[in-house]
């Protein structure tokens, strides 16, 4: 069985388990801190990060969520996330690399460091200045999906795919650290519904984070 190195709020991580359970593909996660710099992760992973993938029996390890997701997709028939002609494929990999880019850097990052790493590796308080950029730059983005969303069915085109699972893990990270400010963006705020009630999502709501809670509405379908 595949074991997945993650940590319950690497967004990265969460499209990973995201596209597995879609698939139907078990799995077994292993907690893994990669700010910890274990050695026997730094083994397998020299530049420390999650997730990584691995099938002791196969003798397989998989790293960077972008490498992982390609193997799933060209071994795994069922549930294709790269899906349509070769231009609607390149769309979905160019709004995957958009989040896993531009909106990690941007606003899941910073919130990531301000509220959970300086809580839990740095025992330091947040900088507020640092989160209102990031809330702000959080609420452009979620602008660009209402546009994207009124333009087509899903993120990518007319069918779920990769870059819904990208955009719905990235989202929900930024969430759970109460980044999002759902208020304006009805058209998104439907689609991340969608996305929360479908069974690969599930255990992602229930998982929570040592010391830090989230949002009340957080783990709720209808929010």
């Amino acid at each position: 069985m595949w074991q997945l190195h993650q940590f319950p709020l690497c967004p990265f991580s969460r499209k990973v388990r995201l596209l597995l359970g879609e698939k139907g593909v078990g799995y077994e996660l292993i907690r893994e801190s990669p700010w910890a710099r274990r050695d026997e992760f730094l083994d397998m992973n020299p530049a420390g990060q999650t997730p990584v993938m691995t099938d002791a029996v196969a003798g397989l390890t998989l790293i960077d969520s972008t490498a992982i997701c390609e193997y799933l997709e060209e071994t795994i028939d069922k549930a294709p996330m790269l899906n349509g002609p070769a231009a609607n494929r390149a769309e979905i990999r160019r709004l995957v690399a958009w989040f896993d880019e531009k909106v990690y850097n941007e606003v899941v990052a910073p919130l990531m460091l301000e509220r959970m790493l300086k809580r839990i590796v740095h025992r330091a308080a947040p900088d507020a200045k640092m989160l209102r950029e990031a809330m702000k730059v959080a609420n452009s983005h979620l602008d660009y999906v209402d546009w994207l969303l009124d333009h087509r069915r899903w993120i990518g085109g007319p069918v779920l795919s990769l870059a819904d699972l990208a955009a719905a893990a990235h989202l929900s990270v930024a969430d759970y650290l109460g980044g999002i400010d759902w208020r304006g963006h009805d058209r998104t705020k439907e689609w991340y519904a969608a996305l929360k009630s479908r069974p690969s999502f599930r255990p992602l709501l229930s998982e929570r984070m040592e010391i830090v809670t989230p949002p009340p509405h957080y783990d709720k379908v209808d929010f």
